[in-house]
């Protein structure tokens, strides 16, 4: 073994609702890797939780089953131990990759653990990635930006047990139908649902339930999606947008990831002043959310007047061979290898800054 080489530790899996999307973006990165200057040391968190540590890869899986690590007992303990292992000694992994779509992974949880083992990781740090996760709170720091967006509600299950009646007399009044009902705290469209009437509003809000104690339901806008990719840490760039041409009324789970009939367009269609707009706004809502790493942002095109929206930052975009994210950036001039490789730097740069801050108040 080339002892040169960075050893990456690939974290995916997970005890979330995108479990399964996030062994498709595992498995397109393990091969997109150069091997000639990484080595994978595969980490899989199971549906209940656990945790299964493979060895060193110096070449990919071919099967994405694979990824679960069959024949390898769970072991949290020494998996965790790895990843903590540069606190009491050398590590045996250089910086971590997590690849968790969802709860428990991209909102802030995992990176509070690398912050913990002190350790290097791709992508947004702990707060960032809580406010990607949480639409809610996303969207309140969108309006102190002055970031403009669609009309919105929201409530938690103890509010609709109680005052269900008043909670949709005020969605008919202040956002009329049809409307989407989405869990704040799931990504890659799990648990949306459209609403178009009374009794479609109270299913999708069952629905939403099933995946968070949070709500949030928002007008519908009819329009254009266009999507940016960002990337950096203090200095971010934006890619050329790209846009999304659904196969049914909206971007749904199905649409992302299993009949695969949506149409990406890149570049968008769009003027060089939108197009121009649109990256200004793409790092304005970047930076709003304290964005380091990586993110996709994602925008309406409001077909009535022209006006962009603002609709959510992604902080951990996926990189399955399809996804908007890479493409948008190979577009604009970064391969996935490429980008790959700016993405692990960009973890360095982040972990190196923090290592010369101060924690206490000796001179």
């Amino acid at each position: 073994m080339d002892n040169a080489k960075l050893t990456v530790g690939l974290v995916y899996g997970g005890k979330s609702g995108e479990h399964e999307i996030s062994l498709q973006t595992a498995f397109a990165v393990m091969n997109a890797f150069d091997y000639d200057k990484y080595e994978i040391l595969p980490f899989y968190i199971t549906k209940q939780g656990l945790w299964k540590i493979g060895e060193k890869l110096e070449a990919p899986f071919s099967h994405l089953e694979q990824l679960k690590l069959e024949g390898v007992s769970a072991d949290t303990g020494k998996a965790l131990n790895a990843v903590f292992s540069g606190l009491g000694g050398e590590s045996v992994v250089d910086v971590m990759f997590p690849l968790l779509h969802g709860t428990n992974g991209e909102d802030g949880t995992i990176q509070g653990l690398f912050e913990m083992a002190n350790i290097p990781y791709i992508g947004a740090g702990v707060l960032a990635s809580a406010v990607g996760m949480d639409k809610v709170v996303m969207k309140k720091l969108f309006a102190e930006m002055r970031l403009e967006q669609c009309r919105y509600g929201y409530f938690n299950a103890a509010i609709w047990k109680s005052k269900s009646h008043d909670l949709i007399v005020g969605i008919e009044d202040k956002l009329g139908y049809p409307v989407f009902v989405k869990p704040a705290n799931l990504g890659s469209s799990v648990g949306i649902s459209k609403a178009v009437d009374k009794e479609s509003l109270i299913k999708a809000v069952e629905t939403a339930f099933r995946y968070d104690t949070k709500v949030l339901v928002e007008e519908f806008i009819e329009g254009r999606e266009l999507e940016v990719s960002v990337l950096g840490n203090d200095e971010p760039e934006a890619s050329v947008p790209g846009e999304i041409v659904s196969s049914g009324e909206y971007y749904d789970y199905a649409a992302k990831y299993i009949d695969g009939k949506s149409q990406m367009l890149i570049p968008a269609s769009v003027d060089p002043e939108t197009a121009d707009r649109l990256r200004e706004l793409a790092l304005a809502a970047y930076r709003a959310i304290q964005g380091s790493g990586i993110a996709r942002v994602d925008f309406f095109l409001r077909k009535s007047d022209g006006r962009i929206l603002i609709n959510e930052v992604n902080t951990m975009p996926g990189f399955t061979p399809f996804s908007m994210y890479p493409l948008l950036w190979r577009e604009t001039g970064l391969s996935y290898q490429a980008l790959l490789d700016r993405m692990i730097a960009l973890a360095f740069e982040r972990y190196q800054l923090k290592q010369g801050l101060k924690y206490d108040n000796e001179q």
